[in-house]
């Protein structure tokens, strides 16, 4: 299990968190109300409907957002990776299941205190805008995706989020060939992505043959040319990075 930091400034999210923009005195505020709690791999959260006593920030690891029907049908909705914000002020309960798809790290808020953290910081309000206006415009460009994508471009896409994220929180240079962890199985990537597994795994074999990616053994991506993914994704290809 990955280790959490212990001081705000060791943290490897720090400005792309919800702090982000807190100053001393704020941080030191959050620090009396901040907790970490560590998940294993296939470990849940927080099942839907279940009383949410708190907020977070995943500082390491990534999670699944899960939505299950009335018949028991299971979709999974969003992915939470390194930085994002779980949970809503104002909500009593999870809206979705929450599942560490790898070990996962979360930088814990009480939730009440953090509310009212909220309207005395107004750092905290503003950053939680702007990450809240993020997911939606991510949720849009998702909507993209499944609806008009073709099934290597989704694949493709996927790949570069994740890599996208890495970048931004600095853990890889834009400058170094690029390489990664996909942290979900390929019959996870399928029901994600509406493909079948038959077709993630011939999609994947395709851009492993074109050298849009090399597979070293089943999980792990490297990327030679992200320039070269960004355009098989059929997205922007001048070279920048959306976080």
């Amino acid at each position: 299990m990955p280790s959490a930091p212990q001081e705000c400034g060791d943290c490897p999210i720090r400005h792309k968190a919800v702090c982000a923009r807190c100053d001393g005195d704020e941080l030191a505020l959050l620090e009396e109300i901040k907790y970490y709690r560590s998940f294993e791999a296939g470990q849940t959260v927080v099942w839907s409907g279940d009383r949410m006593d708190f907020v977070a920030s995943v500082v390491t690891g990534i999670a699944t957002l899960t939505q299950t029907m009335e018949d028991g049908r299971r979709q999974m909705v969003g992915l939470l990776l390194p930085s994002d914000f779980v949970g809503r002020p104002g909500r009593e309960f999870a809206a979705y299941d929450v599942t560490a798809t790898t070990d996962l790290v979360m930088c814990c808020f009480r939730k009440k205190p953090f509310e009212e953290m909220m309207g005395r910081t107004p750092h905290i309000g503003q950053r939680l805008l702007e990450m809240t206006l993020d997911e939606l415009d991510a949720a849009r460009e998702w909507m993209l995706l499944l609806g008009r994508k073709t099934a290597r471009e989704k694949i493709a896409s996927l790949i570069a989020i994740i890599a996208r994220r890495d970048v931004s929180l600095g853990l890889r240079s834009k400058s170094q060939r690029l390489s990664l962890d996909i942290p979900l199985t390929r019959e996870a990537m399928a029901d994600y992505l509406g493909l079948t597994l038959e077709t993630v795994s011939r999609q994947m074999s395709a851009l492993r043959k074109d050298g849009v990616i090399v597979l070293e053994g089943k999980r792990h991506v490297v990327i030679p040319d992200f320039d070269r993914l960004i355009e098989e994704a059929g997205d922007d290809s001048d070279g920048g990075f959306l976080v």
